[in-house]
């Protein structure tokens, strides 16, 4: 008498009806259950202001402790409480919770989800600019000034620069750049002639702008460096941001009103091109990263970014691509664009 014999195989199948089990009696708990529309009422709430904080932001007032600025330049942030509200939700079994946080999943994907998503760098150009805020305090100048020349800028500013580091940061930019100009605490260095510099007031006291005709074999390019006082955050006062407006304005009106057409702005604005305080630059100059970077480019602090307060734009050139470069000793990233004059 034959005899047939079958192996069993039915592992997988057993642990595929396991999995199939519980996730049947989750969903058989949730329908069961009435209050699942009742938990998480506060949860819910927290999503409804997020996502009312990302659509609204213009409309916070700067009037009580710029409240207005300081959250435009954490905006993006604001995403990381969303993965958390994702988690007390379905812990709490909540699908008041899980509904409402489809809102804030949707404004923050609309406004920053192309900054993840798509890498908007090209190919071309014909100007590599770069800039970094190297701080008053690097122990290593002329290691640092080495660093970001060999990024391959043919184009340099560096904002910062204490008046006994000057010499250091000359001398080590010196075979790469032939020409340079350091106006007060801010440089630029040039593998093309230079012409017309000369310092830009923004209404500080001291000098911390300048501008420069670089003669690119393109033609002429208007090359603005600055570094815009610092912000605070104090408890008793908020963002502490009034001086850096001011500056911010007065900046302005001066690329306004510069008759060159292409104009390259290179500096450490100390806000982001969210905040409202920018607008007097940001109407007229696009932003490099904003064009054609690849993520957010956070540049602040240096060992854990959380904000772009570095920035290259343009106004009359097309930004083709837009990166940060490698930390050097400064608490800033240095930052770089390739450009079509």
């Amino acid at each position: 008498m034959a005899r047939a014999y079958m192996t069993e195989t039915g592992d997988g199948s057993a642990e595929g009806e396991r999995t199939g089990s519980r996730f049947r009696r989750l969903a058989d708990g949730w329908r069961g259950d009435p209050g699942i529309w009742r938990r998480g009422l506060v949860l819910a709430g927290l999503a409804v202001v997020i996502a009312l904080v990302m659509i609204l932001h213009a409309r916070i007032p700067n009037s009580v402790g710029n409240l207005g600025s300081l959250s435009e330049t954490f905006l993006p942030w604001l995403g990381v409480f969303l993965p958390v509200l994702l988690g007390l939700a379905l812990w709490r079994r909540s699908a008041t919770a899980l509904i409402a946080l489809l809102l804030p999943l949707t404004v923050w994907f609309n406004v920053f989800g192309g900054l993840l998503l798509a890498d908007k760098q090209g190919s071309g150009g014909n100007l590599v600019v770069a800039t970094h805020n190297v701080n008053a305090d690097n122990p290593d100048p002329a290691g640092t000034a080495r660093q970001v020349a060999a990024s391959g800028a043919q184009v340099l500013a560096l904002e910062e620069i204490p008046g006994d580091k000057v010499e250091t940061y000359k001398k080590a930019l010196a075979d790469v750049y032939p020409y340079h100009s350091v106006q007060g605490t801010v440089g630029l260095w040039s593998k093309y002639e230079l012409s017309d510099s000369r310092p830009v007031d923004i209404k500080m006291g001291w000098t911390r702008a300048m501008r420069s005709t670089v003669k690119t074999p393109a033609g002429d390019v208007a090359v603005y460096v600055a570094h815009m006082p610092s912000v605070r955050v104090k408890l008793n006062a908020g963002f502490t941001a009034n001086q850096r407006d001011n500056s911010a304005y007065t900046l302005g009106e001066a690329i306004s009103a510069e008759p060159v057409k292409k104009v390259v702005l290179l500096g450490d604005l100390n806000g982001t091109m969210n905040d409202r305080s920018l607008n007097n630059i940001t109407a007229q100059m696009r932003s490099t990263q904003g064009a054609a970077g690849d993520g957010f480019g956070f540049t602040w602090p240096a060992a854990f970014p959380m904000a772009r307060i570095d920035q290259i734009m343009v106004k009359g050139l097309e930004p083709k691509s837009s990166w940060t470069l490698p930390e050097t000793k400064s608490d800033h990233l240095p930052i770089a664009a390739r450009l079509q004059v």
